[in-house]
């Protein structure tokens, strides 16, 4: 059973006894506890997404594809690595961004906590992987797991800003047909399609001119 401390606790407790998720649950124990791989990220970090950013504090969302499967560097927020853990390419591209947009100097780590903290949740549609096998634990349960949390997300009243960077995440647009919600669309931002319109996409900032035209406190994407 999942556990965020917060209001997605009641929102999502219905998937727990959905056929589906029990099917996920025993996957994932069979994953963890006896297939003798690295399974990331760690059991305790597979929900930070949920745990870090709160229901109602939700302005922005960016949608992720699975976590990295590097050894230490998935910890549940998509994109982000711990500190201490070298920056994978699509968050180096992220950062250059950033500061081509709004002049934000790229920080010395690549630890997203801050953003997940401050209304952005980094959501992957997948929350488990295999070490070293990219998409292993695809297609068990984990897209519509978090596929009904971006349905939730847009039924919400207050507007949202969702980022869909590349194809896998612009097919969730899909989910997303309230027209309150301002959705932002590009190239993915790994080094294979940053030069196709991810680099001067500008999201950042048009995220917070959406945001402030609504009356809302904009991002704080600095940072420390």
């Amino acid at each position: 059973m999942f556990e965020f401390g917060n209001s997605w606790d009641a929102l999502m407790a219905p998937e727990a006894d959905k056929e589906y998720y029990k099917t996920l649950r025993k996957f994932l124990k069979q994953e963890y506890l006896h297939s003798g791989v690295p399974i990331y990220p760690e059991m305790n970090n597979i929900f930070n997404a949920f745990r870090h950013t709160d229901y109602h504090a939700v302005r922005a969302v960016i949608i992720g594809q699975d976590p990295y499967h590097g050894a230490g560097q998935a910890h549940g927020l998509c994109f982000s690595v711990l500190k201490g853990v070298e920056k994978p390419p699509s968050l180096v591209n992220i950062f250059k961004e950033l500061q081509s947009d709004l002049g934000i100097a790229p920080p010395n780590h690549g630890e997203l906590t801050q953003w997940a903290d401050n209304g952005v949740m980094l959501l992957n549609s997948v929350l488990t992987v295999r070490a070293g096998s990219a998409g292993s634990h695809r297609n068990k349960g984990w897209e519509t797991f978090t596929d009904r949390a971006i349905s939730l997300l847009n039924e919400r009243e207050e507007p949202i800003v969702f980022l869909l960077w590349g194809g896998y995440a612009r097919a969730k647009k899909s989910l997303i047909t309230n027209t309150r919600h301002l959705i932002l669309e590009c190239a993915h931002p790994s080094p294979l399609s940053a030069y196709n319109g991810f680099f001067g996409c500008r999201h950042f900032s048009k995220c917070n001119e959406f945001l402030r035209s609504i009356g809302r406190d904009e991002i704080n994407w600095q940072i420390d």
